[in-house]
């Protein structure tokens, strides 16, 4: 483990950082039955590919709009044709579970006078949904969508919200994400970056190398300390 850091800001990316993008479809699985997993990592990819493709055309949809249009995607390459489900899905997707470890986490960070933030592609309806489900708003300072610029992660203009936001330079910021090409994004830009590795996975290829990689966010502890 290197050696601890006290930024002045705690910057989370939401989903799959603290809220478990999966857990949608977990709670429907038994109406999905087999193809429950393909349809819910389908969902996932074509959720993030989307993002990055309306970003590059210049093509602006709120994330509600680019999640319902993913679901689309996977159900039909599924052959799942069944509407109320979708819509039990997408119900669902308000209220994601967050991950065990997350309100303890804030809970210590804030005790530390840690400003603490949310910023994600999610919109801002979405956020506050999610946020005010899993009781964790009261530990934040703010939570910020992309939508005030209508352009997703990892365009550089969003990582610049956070900075604005808490008024700091990005090297006093520290930023988390479970997902490897926005913890590459937000190291491009100038975050301290550590990437929450929750599933294993290898490290993106864009020259770029966080500042610290864990799998979950319990050894944050570890990691951040107050000033």
């Amino acid at each position: 483990m290197k050696k601890p850091v006290s930024p002045r800001a705690c910057v989370f990316d939401a989903y799959g950082t603290l809220f478990d993008v999966h857990s949608a479809v977990a709670r429907l699985r038994s109406r999905l039955g087999d193809s429950a997993d393909a349809v819910s990592a389908l969902w996932r990819t074509k959720q993030l590919e989307y993002t990055w493709l309306r970003s590059l055309m210049g093509r602006y949809e709120n994330f509600s709009t680019v999640t319902a249009d993913a679901l689309d995607f996977a159900l039909e390459t599924h052959h799942v044709d069944d509407r109320e489900l979708r819509r039990l899905l997408l119900d669902a997707y308000l209220s994601l579970d967050c991950y065990p470890e997350v309100p303890s986490v804030l809970e210590t960070l804030s005790s530390n006078d840690m400003s603490l933030g949310i910023l994600s592609n999610g919109s801002p309806e979405m956020l506050k949904s999610a946020v005010e489900s899993s009781a964790i708003d009261r530990w934040l300072d703010a939570v910020l969508s992309v939508d005030a610029l209508k352009i997703y992660k990892p365009d550089p203009r969003v990582y610049q919200l956070a900075c604005d936001q808490f008024r700091l330079k990005p090297d006093e910021i520290m930023f988390m994400s479970s997902n490897a090409w926005d913890a590459a994004g937000a190291k491009a830009f100038g975050f301290s970056v550590t990437w929450i590795n929750r599933f294993r996975q290898r490290s993106e290829k864009l020259g770029v190398k966080v500042d610290h990689e864990i799998f979950d966010l319990t050894a944050l502890a570890a990691i951040v300390q107050p000033q």
